[in-house]
């Protein structure tokens, strides 16, 4: 009987650890970028998660319109596609 409370107890402790190690923080990161595409403005700069970079120029209910580049060409993204916002360090690879 003894060891049956201990087997449940330990099963409870890593349960708890596997929710604060991997689950918690995961809904966390998802909050957090929820309200970051949530908060896009016309005039931010943002990276989508295929890597193309640009300039918010209009601002719809489930999409935005980004200008990339000099040559002013514009493309329709969806917000879920919006990776980060702000300009991203690129590293140069030899």
């Amino acid at each position: 009987m003894d060891q049956n409370v201990s087997m449940i107890i330990m099963m409870v402790v890593m349960l708890a650890v596997f929710y604060f190690m991997l689950i918690r923080p995961e809904n966390k990161r998802k909050k957090e970028a929820e309200k970051m595409r949530s908060e896009l403005a016309v005039g931010d700069v943002i990276t989508s998660i295929g890597g193309i970079t640009g300039t918010i120029c209009a601002v719809k209910e489930t999409t935005i319109v980004i200008e990339t580049g000099a040559d002013r060409v514009r493309i329709e993204l969806t917000k879920w596609a919006v990776s980060s916002k702000g300009t991203q360090a690129v590293e140069n690879v030899k």
